[in-house]
């Protein structure tokens, strides 16, 4: 008990006066913010035994921040992970008394996404979505935009030149990527296939672009078929492939740019061998995992969630209450490669 740290210690530890400290634990002035995380972080280095009280009351001067999120698919694991990933960087932050609304778009037609951005801008602060480019969400992140609503898109850069921000990967070099990998580990050139979720996912198209570029650049004896919409669903993307492998025998890859990738290596396992037809598909879950450990998988691109998370809510948190003012901006984050034996 003689050596339990005191007020005094806590002082010295964060540059202040023990009585701006014991104002700081009794509530009896007011303390500046900055002040008091200065006594909070020195009272946790110490060993305060009073550190409670004093996360209460910064706690109690914390403004608030309630960002809402608008996503796809709810029943993906993807962004179940997705959703789980905000709430854990919302929930580890310092900086205000932070909440977050999650809300998934029922289809992915422009009005339903409409519809989430329009219901979450009465109740948040801030917005992040994964939705599709398209003139009536333009229109919607504008009204959330002239009411002091900031949005950020995240994944998929939706409007441009409204939004505030994007946070994502930059998708003309995933697409080069997965050129890359195919071309460099396919034996015999052949034909290649790509999918993508639909002309509204100009991520999707991008990814697409940044794939032929390469195939026409550095791999010419490639031949890139027609792109084949999926609209990110297994059971069109299975009979999609089906039918590839039935019309094409000298079909050696398949490049599944959005989501959807179920179906792809589900058709494969039924009417090739492992390694057969090369395949590169997004994010790992266990369905990609499997594949990537029963060789029907080759590559995996992983989009880093705790980072794409974490610079969210700091973009958010530190500048939700001057929302109106700032550049629109955006952020590139490196993408993850996983190969089978890194699973």
């Amino acid at each position: 008990m003689a050596n339990r740290p005191t007020i005094k210690d806590v002082a010295a530890a964060a540059g202040v006066s023990a009585t701006t400290v014991d104002r700081a634990i009794n509530g009896r002035m007011t303390v500046r913010k900055d002040t008091l995380q200065k006594i909070v972080d020195a009272a946790h280095r110490v060993g305060y035994h009073g550190k409670g009280s004093l996360m209460s009351q910064l706690a109690e001067n914390k403004p608030r921040c309630r960002l809402g999120v608008v996503l796809v698919k709810r029943s993906q694991e993807f962004y179940q992970n997705f959703a789980k990933e905000i709430e854990t960087a919302m929930a580890t932050q310092h900086y205000v008394r932070g909440e977050v609304i999650i809300r998934y778009a029922a289809s992915q037609s422009p009005d339903d996404f409409a519809t989430e951005l329009r219901a979450l801008g009465n109740t948040v602060d801030a917005i992040a979505c994964v939705a599709i480019n398209h003139q009536k969400l333009d229109e919607v992140v504008q009204e959330l935009k002239d009411k002091g609503v900031p949005v950020v898109a995240l994944l998929n850069d939706t409007a441009q030149g409204i939004r505030k921000y994007y946070i994502g990967l930059n998708n003309m070099k995933v697409g080069r990527t997965a050129a890359w990998f195919l071309t460099h580990t396919i034996s015999k050139p052949g034909k290649l296939a790509v999918f993508v979720g639909g002309n509204r996912w100009h991520g999707h198209d991008l990814r697409e672009v940044g794939f032929r570029s390469y195939i026409r650049a550095e791999a010419p004896s490639f031949t890139v078929l027609d792109t084949l919409v999926n609209l990110e669903t297994r059971k069109v993307t299975y009979e999609a492939t089906l039918d590839l492998l039935h019309r094409h025998s000298d079909l050696t890859g398949i490049y599944v740019a959005g989501g959807g990738m179920e179906g792809a290596i589900a058709a494969l396992r039924e009417s090739r061998k492992a390694g057969e037809v090369s395949l590169i598909v997004n994010e790992l879950t266990h369905e990609s995992r499997a594949a990537l450990a029963d060789g029907y998988v080759q590559m995996v691109n992983v989009t880093p969630l705790p980072e794409l998370c974490s610079e969210l809510v700091k973009l958010v948190t530190e500048t939700f209450d001057d929302a109106s003012e700032g550049v629109a901006g955006q952020s590139f984050l490196e993408p993850r490669v996983i190969l089978p034996e890194m699973i």
